[in-house]
């Protein structure tokens, strides 16, 4: 198989590119405007799998260089982790959102109908269920889907044009709703920690939780902010349900044998069906890096919801996905051995 990976220098595409070259044999097309994208993970898994890779450098909402990667080349698949994604910008410039995540995925999944492209995997996000009814449930995906920031609206727009568009041709679709994505690469080595290789979470102003913790345990920042201590959760912060990469990761792989074996298309939470608070990650983090670092009370952001818990039974019971870290500890010392080592 060919494969068109649309923002494949990101965190979660650079993983699961990862993940497919490791197990299969595709050749995959890696294409990133490096906005928010880096350079070093495409090089990386170019050193990893060489000949297997070919990277290219355009926005994707250039329909002209967009037109002729499809005229030139025929995919089989295509994996479109491209998109704005910080809940509280969203907020603040939601025609951006609007025009990134849905214009632009509008262009892609155009051609992808017209040049005959059989499969789309597309990253959605478990912002589309907006502020759950039962606070610490697992949501599943027969919940009413109901966002409450323009990111989450955005994601629920491009699910609903896959819906209609596979309904009318031959595109048939996977949605996986992530839930909160954190860790790095377990095929990362001492060796290559080192000599800054591997793969990990580069951040350019990172907003994610585990991410920020860590640079505060790295002396990156001097502090971080808890954003609400009033939410109506056991401790008063956020509760989210945390994944790790490789496991994510390996949700893309199971999802593109799914269409293959049933040519149906489908929507899965991407999680582990249980949530861990704020606090309870900053302590976490404390405990793994053994640095009490800084963590101040601030005001909520907006668009954040109390709780978001993923049901995982649909992607156990229909896919070949098992998860293998399954571990806020593990999670986190990934990610802390990364942080540790990363330089830029």
């Amino acid at each position: 198989m060919k494969l068109l990976c649309t923002g494949g220098a990101g965190y979660i595409g650079s993983h699961t590119i990862f993940q497919l070259l490791k197990q299969t044999s595709f050749q995959i097309v890696v294409l990133d405007d490096l906005r928010t994208g880096f350079l070093q993970n495409v090089t990386y898994l170019e050193q990893c799998y060489p000949n297997r890779i070919t990277f290219m450098q355009f926005d994707l909402g250039d329909k002209t260089k967009l037109e002729a990667l499809f005229a030139n080349t025929r995919f089989d698949a295509i994996l479109h982790f491209s998109a704005s994604l910080i809940v509280s910008e969203s907020v603040e410039y939601p025609l951006q959102y609007y025009q990134n995540n849905v214009a632009n995925a509008l262009g892609l999944i155009d051609c992808c109908v017209r040049y005959g492209v059989q499969y789309f995997i597309f990253s959605s996000t478990a912002a589309v269920y907006g502020e759950p009814d039962s606070i610490g449930q697992a949501i599943d995906e027969k919940t009413p889907l109901a966002p409450i920031n323009p990111y989450g609206a955005s994601k629920m727009m491009v699910e609903r044009i896959l819906r209609d568009v596979s309904e009318a041709s031959s595109l048939r679709y996977v949605a996986l709703r992530y839930f909160n994505v954190a860790g790095a690469c377990m095929d990362n080595t001492a060796d290559l920690l080192a000599n800054n290789m591997g793969l990990g979470q580069r951040s350019k102003n990172a907003t994610h939780l585990i991410k920020v913790a860590l640079e505060c345990a790295t002396a990156k920042r001097a502090s971080m902010n808890i954003f609400g201590t009033d939410y109506p959760t056991v401790d008063g912060t956020c509760i989210r349900d945390y994944i790790h990469i490789d496991d994510l990761a390996n949700a893309h792989l199971s999802a593109l044998e799914y269409l293959s074996d049933t040519g149906k298309s489908e929507v899965f939470n991407v999680g582990y069906s249980h949530g861990y608070s704020v606090k309870e990650v900053i302590e976490c983090a404390k405990k793994i890096s053994g640095v009490d670092f800084c963590a101040l009370p601030a005001a909520k952001r907006a668009g954040d919801p109390a709780a978001l818990i993923a049901s995982n039974a649909k992607l156990l019971a229909l896919t070949s996905w098992k998860p293998r870290f399954n571990n806020l500890e593990t999670i986190i010392r990934s990610a802390y051995e990364w942080e540790c080592a990363l330089k830029s």
